[in-house]
């Protein structure tokens, strides 16, 4: 082979190398800049609801209808979780200015002190927009749909239960919920998790993808 074919197969070769080499790079690149995220399962369905709002109307399942959602469920009285809780969902609505028709959503767990008046004001200490609701209503039908719509554990601390809680100590659910437009629970989230927005961001995109 002369010498000018010996440096044109170099050449050749270099760039053969160098091609998968940049292929290589870019097959990584957006493996990490663009991970795959695996379909979120569908965990179960919301009933049907339509409950006080503290706005003075009502937010039904239907009102939310076509709007990826989450929920939460706290009381304005609360010594424990609940002001943590709050304060996360406070943060998630500042960091949705991507997602601006999701809804956030939060149940009160003491619908007989927690009224509309009641909730009105206690979403205004914490800069809730218009769309951020807070429900009350009925406790009994309310409670029948954190635990068998949203399947999450709640006591009134009622009936006292080899001691503990102890009566009138509300026990409840840290959880936040992903629901997507259908109505359909795709997530349980802790909702004391300090990265609790890294986690819920990227699979409320996911929802819209879909």
């Amino acid at each position: 082979m002369s010498r000018l074919g010996k440096i044109l197969l170099l050449n050749t070769v270099a760039a053969v190398v160098t091609i998968a080499a940049l292929t290589g790079a870019r097959v990584w690149w957006d493996r990490v800049a663009f991970p795959e995220i695996t379909p979120l399962p569908v965990l179960g369905e919301v009933p049907a609801f339509s409950l006080p709002e503290r706005n003075g109307g009502t937010v039904s399942l239907a009102d939310l209808h076509g709007h990826v959602w989450i929920a939460n469920f706290v009381f304005t009285h609360c010594a424990g979780p609940c002001p943590l809780l709050t304060s996360r969902m406070a943060a998630l609505q500042k960091q949705l200015g991507e997602f601006p028709d999701v809804r956030l959503v939060s149940f009160t767990v003491d619908p007989e002190r927690d009224t509309p008046e009641v909730l009105r004001d206690y979403a205004k200490s914490y800069d809730a927009g218009g769309d951020w609701f807070f429900l009350t209503g009925e406790k009994a039908p309310l409670y029948e749909l954190i635990m068998d719509g949203f399947k999450l554990g709640i006591d009134d601390g009622s009936a006292v239960n080899a001691g503990v809680p102890g009566p009138g100590t509300i026990t409840h659910s840290v959880r936040f919920v992903l629901v997507d437009k259908a109505g359909r629970i795709r997530g349980y989230y802790d909702g004391t998790e300090t990265d609790l927005p890294d986690k819920l961001l990227p699979q409320i995109r996911s929802l819209y993808e879909e």
